[in-house]
């Protein structure tokens, strides 16, 4: 059997033809060429649109240039400039046109910038400053300065000597400082009356500092180069060549690898930006009609649980028609994969296998095309109608929500990869748009798995370690050797952390983190995450984490969802009042009966049960998961260790 070593390779004449499509920036030195390129073959079209500043924004591509190239004459007038290495310039806003403006400004002007959300955590943004050793700093306002400023940390603080500050508000200055303070309209004004000093970068250059969540420790600083960035939105092209003019919506922070990467691709090749928010998302997709997403799995699920509770509130008739649908339609695709090859299996159908199946899906073809036009056009009109590409990374999918794109028709493409390589290494591409896999390596990228504890390389279908290695990944962890050796090995293989396998066709499928498993005390090893994407399947579950390290069976942390539970709760008498929340004793014995029902169901109907899958203690807890407790990061994953410690209390109890 081959070894499980996988790369691209030569594309396709199908590949080719798409790749040809785009504006190709294969042989541009530094990101800010991209931007002089796209100045000049879409100057008049949108570049970024925020419909929700005041007043709304809209800026074209000729302008975007302009106001970069003013940026970054006012950051050399403060006296930012390109020397032996780039200087650091610590970022710490939000999404905005101003954000992309200060991010390529800096860069532009010869500096590396140094990201992070200004919500973030006071000493997080500190450290990270400090560590960075920069030089200058730009921040979302002036409360988020005075955040900084108000730190009593002798070891976390901003210098007394530190030479400038620049807000991208422009609001007022106070008339006494303690250095050098600017607002946007003022940086750009001294922009405006200087000349542009192009910085001698190239690809091996460091465009930014991008810091790892602290789940476990200090953030570490990746190194990301102008030559990381550049890989990519070449390699994007291969994925999905959109249309210049394309209306892409934009939700998820920027300074965040996955949705910068892909706002630098969109925008190389003539896109248009809206930035929206959870608060305005629903409204927003159906107003601007987008032709594009980045998301991450919570937002799809978001999407998926609209349509679910739609469903629920038509007449049984109705609903009955639409699961009819549905079921065929599920068998459908599923003839149809077999047929094209696209087989989770590590064997591949046979050939009579592929006529059986081919056969199977031309019967079924009728029944899935009526239930497109009666009920999954309607769907499709949720997300504004005109979706061609929804791009899901940034966490794993459950199949559920992969399998419900597919089935309405919308193009669910998801990708893989982290912060250290900038971040994608593997995709799915439109025409081998496998479910339930993370897709096949990108461009000039090789996909190696290997024995955890041997580094032996395994076969293919063998779950093991996976290794990358190509253009994208990073330079290094910032003043940290000794983890940068840990992490890239003398061949240049980053260890990704991740556990999976190969199939055949190169497409990776992932098992789990290596350090989420969890190890029952009969020494077996579970993955939590595909048991917890099989839970959110229930109606009643919002979200979930597993937990049971070293315990005799799993366990789990659940947050009900409130609104399907009100309902339930309702109809049998048991809520006093459905408003509330929780609007009924979660510990009432027909609520625990009720959740044990579902978590029993989900499990064992997942692919691959096993006994020790099964869940047994479970707590139904009161406070979602977020962003603004900690529990989650910025891409919505669960901070796994923050939510174990601040459970700490409640998990020991469930297990006694």
């Amino acid at each position: 059997m081959n070894r499980a070593v996988s790369s691209h390779t030569e594309p396709t004449d199908r590949e080719r033809a798409n790749y040809q499509k785009g504006t190709d920036y294969s042989q541009v030195k530094s990101l800010s060429d991209v931007w002089s390129i796209a100045a000049t073959h879409f100057s008049q079209l949108t570049a970024l649109h925020d419909p929700h500043s005041n007043p709304p924004v809209r800026v074209s591509y000729r302008q975007l240039w302009q106001q970069i190239q003013q940026f970054a004459t006012g950051l050399q007038a403060l006296g930012v400039h390109f020397a032996e290495e780039p200087p650091r310039v610590a970022l710490f806003a939000e999404n905005s046109p101003h954000w992309f403006v200060a991010d390529q400004g800096i860069i532009a002007a010869g500096a590396a910038n140094v990201v992070r959300s200004s919500e973030a955590d006071r000493d997080e943004l500190l450290y990270i400053f400090q560590h960075s050793n920069s030089t200058g700093l730009v921040v979302e306002n002036l409360a988020t300065l005075q955040k900084l400023q108000s730190s009593t940390d002798d070891a976390l603080h901003l210098p007394a000597d530190l030479p400038w500050v620049v807000l991208l508000s422009d609001e007022q200055i106070p008339d006494e400082t303690a250095f050098k303070l600017l607002n946007f309209s003022q940086l750009m004004e001294l922009g405006a009356s200087g000349e542009f000093q192009s910085a001698p970068t190239n690809r091996d250059t460091l465009a930014t500092l991008i810091y790892t969540s602290g789940t476990t420790g200090r953030p570490k600083g990746a190194m990301l180069t102008h030559g990381n960035f550049l890989h990519q939105i070449n390699a994007f092209r291969y994925v999905f060549p959109p249309t210049p003019g394309d209306r892409a919506l934009s939700i998820l922070p920027s300074w965040h690898a996955y949705e910068r990467t892909c706002e630098y691709y969109l925008l190389s090749q003539g896109c248009s930006q809206i930035y929206t928010s959870i608060r305005h998302f629903k409204k927003d997709l159906k107003q601007h009609k987008p032709h594009i997403m980045v998301g991450v799995p919570r937002l799809w699920e978001s999407i998926y649980e609209g349509v679910q509770k739609n469903f629920r509130e038509q007449p049984p008739n109705k609903q009955k028609l639409a699961n009819f649908f549905i079921r065929m339609s599920e068998r459908y695709l599923e003839a149809k994969r077999t047929s094209e090859g696209l087989s989770l299996s590590v064997n591949p159908p046979s050939t009579k296998q592929r006529l059986k199946t081919k056969l199977k899906k031309t019967v079924l073809a009728p029944l899935h095309a009526l239930g497109d036009k009666l009920v999954y056009s309607k769907i499709r009109e949720a997300t504004g109608g005109q979706v061609q590409y929804l791009i899901s990374g940034g966490g794993s999918l459950a199949y559920h929500i992969d399998n419900f794109f597919a089935i309405v028709g919308v193009n669910l493409l998801v990708g893989y990869g982290l912060t250290e390589t900038s971040p994608v290494l593997s995709v799915r591409y439109t025409w081998a748009n496998l479910q339930g896999t993370a897709g096949q390596p990108v461009i000039d990228t090789e996909i190696c798995i290997v024995d955890p504890e041997t580094r032996a390389v395994l076969n293919e279908g063998d779950r093991g370690l996976v290794l990358a290695r190509g253009p994208q990944i990073m330079k290094g962890y910032y003043r940290n050797p000794e983890a940068t050796q840990k992490a890239i090995d003398p061949q240049g293989w980053f260890d990704t952390g991740d556990l999976g396998c190969l199939l055949p066709g190169k497409h990776l499928v992932l098992t789990g983190r290596a350090k989420d498993t969890i190890v029952l005390s009969n020494g077996e090893n579970i993955e939590p995450q595909p048991i917890e994407d099989a839970c959110v399947r229930s109606s009643y579950i919002d979200q979930i984490t597993l937990v049971g390290q070293d315990r005799k069976q799993l366990g789990a942390l659940i947050v009900p969802n409130w609104e399907s539970l009100a309902k339930w709760a309702t109809e049998r008498g048991l809520a006093t009042n459905p408003e509330a929340v929780p609007p009924v004793d979660l510990n009432h014995s027909e609520v625990q009966k009720l959740f044990r029902g579902e978590l029993n169901r989900e499990v064992k109907n997942r692919p691959g049960y096993r006994a020790d899958d099964r869940i047994g203690p479970f707590q139904l807890i009161r406070e979602p998961f977020s962003i603004d407790n900690g529990m989650m990061t910025q891409t919505l994953k669960i901070k796994r260790p923050i939510v174990r410690e601040r459970y700490r209390d409640t998990i020991d109890g469930m297990f006694e």
